[in-house]
């Protein structure tokens, strides 16, 4: 017998009824938590806690790194950005070093924070265009 759960329900619906601009900003808001539970396992001694969020925060970067357009010429620095994320998040996982996370949180804080005022700029342009607001 299948168990309705709304919240999942909810989850599903949102991902599916976004723009490929707020499914990014999903992505970087994911990795942020990944990061941050990764922090959290290596406070707390949880090895397993930290390995597993790093190795999704890293799925997530590499996410990203496929989705770029390489036609585009700033799409090649993002995608060196991206392999030093994951680069100094292996380092982290080694070496169990919360200060390597946070080198990479502050990267992913700057991109999500950039790729909303994106989002947001586009909104403004579209409602100024239809004539709402």
């Amino acid at each position: 017998m299948a168990t309705n759960n709304p919240y999942k329900s909810y989850q599903q619906n949102s991902v599916l009824q976004s723009t490929p601009g707020e499914l990014t900003l999903m992505l970087y808001n994911g990795c942020l938590k990944f990061l941050n539970q990764a922090k959290k396992g290596i406070e707390l001694k949880h090895i397993e806690m930290k390995n597993i969020n790093i190795q999704k925060a890293q799925n997530v970067i590499r996410e990203l790194m496929i989705t770029l357009d390489m036609s585009i010429p700033v799409s090649k620095s993002l995608s060196s950005l991206y392999e030093y994320m994951i680069h100094i998040l292996v380092e982290a996982n080694i070496k169990n070093d919360t200060t390597l996370i946070d080198e990479v949180v502050g990267y992913v804080t700057e991109f999500r924070d950039t790729w909303k005022q994106v989002i947001q700029m586009n909104r403004q342009k579209q409602y100024a265009n239809t004539g709402e607001i």
